[in-house]
């Protein structure tokens, strides 16, 4: 696990070392970076680094004048002893992970959320962070950080401890109703959830992304991540409303046999949250 902290999220070292064509265009690369929002991001980043973890997720929402706006505190109020897990949807791709950091952290500081490689740049968080490769597919390299992931959720369970899931593993996007909601829970999410036989409290991000985000993410993924930073910045000086759900104990997972059926249960639990106002 890589828990190296270093000043910026993304930089022209880290782009060059992706694209190593790019390595002789220094001035064109820093131009894209600001031109994107990644400059003001590294600049909020640099400034509370030296206190990574909870306290640097919540000194970044401060910074972003965000407030959360939290239904169900009650249930965080009395949250099961030893270990469980969190499922949510994903409709931000970088403030949910990061205010639901800042949020279970106040009840329980040795929590940790599963994010994709994306998210884990934010070395900051890392000590919240188990960080695994959504792309994974037949690259081996790829495979070996997920499955690393997987025992690192696994370990944190074994030890009594919770750990959070964006079972979707992608942001959330518009479907065939029209409507932004994530795509279907992967499989080996809910099959990770089902083996760890923990209770599950689902947690709902009301809110999503611009209309511009979203046109992206119809036109190819990549567009849609590289809008990701200035997204952040649209959020300043809000609120984020979250809603939490009832703990779904682990005797209630049983009930539902096949990851088809267990998964379909967990996402319309978390999606009922949505008709909070």
């Amino acid at each position: 696990m890589n828990t190296e902290i270093k000043p910026t999220v993304l930089d022209f070292n880290d782009i060059a070392a992706m694209v190593p064509k790019l390595s002789s265009h220094e001035r064109l690369v820093n131009k894209a970076l600001h031109w994107l929002s990644v400059d003001k991001v590294n600049a909020v980043h640099e400034k509370y680094c030296h206190t990574p973890g909870p306290e640097f997720a919540r000194n970044l929402l401060k910074d972003f004048d965000i407030d959360l706006r939290v239904d169900g505190r009650e249930i965080l109020e009395n949250l099961p002893e030893g270990a469980f897990v969190t499922v949510s949807n994903h409709p931000f791709g970088a403030l949910d992970g990061i205010s639901l950091i800042a949020l279970l952290t106040q009840y329980r500081p040795e929590f940790k959320v599963m994010v994709n490689m994306v998210l884990n740049h934010i070395s900051a968080m890392r000590p919240n962070f188990i960080a695994v490769d959504a792309l994974a597919s037949d690259d081996p390299a790829k495979k070996a950080v997920s499955m690393n992931g997987i025992k690192q959720a696994i370990m944190q369970v074994r030890k009594g401890q919770p750990v959070g899931f964006f079972p979707a593993g992608a942001v959330s996007k518009i479907n065939s109703r029209l409507r932004i909601e994530d795509r279907q829970w992967q499989p080996t999410i809910i099959r990770l959830i089902q083996q760890l036989g923990v209770p599950v409290v689902p947690i709902y991000f009301h809110g999503h992304n611009s209309t511009w985000f979203n046109i992206l993410g119809l036109i190819d993924w990549r567009l849609r991540t590289l809008r990701l930073p200035a997204e952040v910045w649209k959020k300043c000086h809000s609120t984020i409303h979250v809603s939490v759900g009832d703990i779904i104990l682990a005797s209630e997972l049983k009930a539902h046999g096949s990851l088809d059926e267990l998964g379909e249960f967990l996402k319309n639990k978390t999606y009922q949250l949505r008709s909070r106002k």
